[in-house]
């Protein structure tokens, strides 16, 4: 099983909680045998879309911009299980992994599906993935919490995930709940 972690947490003292999921998440699937890719997204050089669907008319699949957003495309593709770890900003993504999920449109084709009564871009490649999404938060914020939570089951329907889970954390978590939490999500994908 492949499975990719796109950590958007930043690489200062904030990403803290990002960086102790990361770890776990890696941990964790090697304990399986998982293959792991991981990209820690801040300071990358991942430039922002600038929409011109290159990447779907002239070079199908692939992004006009040449940067490190091509190793994730990548790894996208093949990926089984896609984790995203993030800070929660206004109930959205951190601004590094937002970027290079605005980047990924590569991966679905410009064509359009019916999709529980909505529509939507098909996936590029037939494989469908498990989406684990960790967010983490200073103290608790239900507004901020309840948006982070549908965003990521919009990704998920988005993205043609097979199952996508949310959690949230708090700074200062504690590593063994942290493990826990890891652990069941992870047991989830690999029983999906």
């Amino acid at each position: 099983m492949n499975i990719l972690i796109l950590d958007g947490g930043p690489r200062d003292g904030r990403g803290e909680t990002c960086r102790s999921i990361n770890e776990r998440v890696v941990r964790r699937a090697q304990q399986r045998g998982w293959n792991v890719t991981a990209f820690e997204l801040d300071g990358m050089a991942v430039k922002p879309c600038v929409g011109c669907f290159a990447c779907w008319l002239k070079h199908p699949g692939t992004c006009a911009i040449k940067d490190d957003e091509a190793a994730i495309l990548r790894a996208m593709a093949e990926s089984d299980v896609s984790v995203w770890i993030t800070p929660v900003t206004f109930g959205g993504y951190s601004s590094a992994l937002k970027k290079a999920l605005d980047r990924s449109i590569p991966i679905a084709l410009p064509y359009f599906n019916r999709v529980q009564g909505e529509i939507h871009h098909p996936p590029r490649y037939p494989k469908r993935r498990d989406l684990l999404v960790f967010g983490t938060l200073a103290s608790p914020d239900e507004e901020a919490e309840r948006i982070f939570h549908r965003l990521a089951q919009r990704n998920g329907l988005n993205l043609g995930s097979a199952t996508t889970e949310s959690r949230v954390l708090y700074d200062g978590a504690d590593g063994d709940g942290i493990d826990a939490l890891v652990e069941g999500m992870l047991r989830a994908a690999e029983e999906a």
